[in-house]
């Protein structure tokens, strides 16, 4: 069953270096609980672009989990796309937008995901992925927001 998480957040800096931000992909260990000790394994800097393959690890509930990225669309300054070739989704696809408002940015991320497992999969997914997935763009969001604070 496919599932979508969208979020909106308004920054206060132009869309190209907000997008610049996002095309580190050391970054997202800035932006990613700490919780998950998450670390990006492909060693940088990463050269973005359509065929970018990402490596990470991460410990979720405390089991180690390896996770690899994929780029499919890379326009600098407006968006990106990230799917996951391995990990722990039977799908994830990742929409990171970028558009001008007024003198900010309005940054938009929107996750296609699906869990593996059929039904019992969907029974962690209400239990726990779920929940992960709001506090892990509900700590991000705010660490962005730090971020780009002016």
């Amino acid at each position: 069953m496919l599932h979508a998480l969208s979020r909106d957040q308004l920054l206060p800096a132009e869309p190209g270096e907000v997008f610049d931000f996002f095309a580190d992909a050391h970054n997202l260990e800035a932006i990613t609980p700490p919780w998950l000790g998450f670390q990006v394994i492909t060693p940088g800097p990463v050269g973005m672009g359509v065929g970018t393959r990402i490596d990470y690890r991460l410990r979720l509930h405390g089991v180690p989990i390896h996770w690899r990225t994929r780029i499919e669309i890379w326009e600098p300054g407006r968006r990106f796309v990230d799917a996951q070739e391995r990990g722990p989704y039977a799908l994830w696809h990742h929409t990171h937008s970028f558009e001008k408002r007024g003198g900010e940015t309005l940054m938009r991320d929107v996750v296609r995901y699906a869990v593996p497992f059929g039904a019992l999969g969907e029974v962690a997914r209400r239990l726990l992925v779920e929940r992960d997935l709001e506090r892990i763009f509900d700590y991000r969001a705010a660490a962005v927001a730090r971020n780009f604070t002016k």
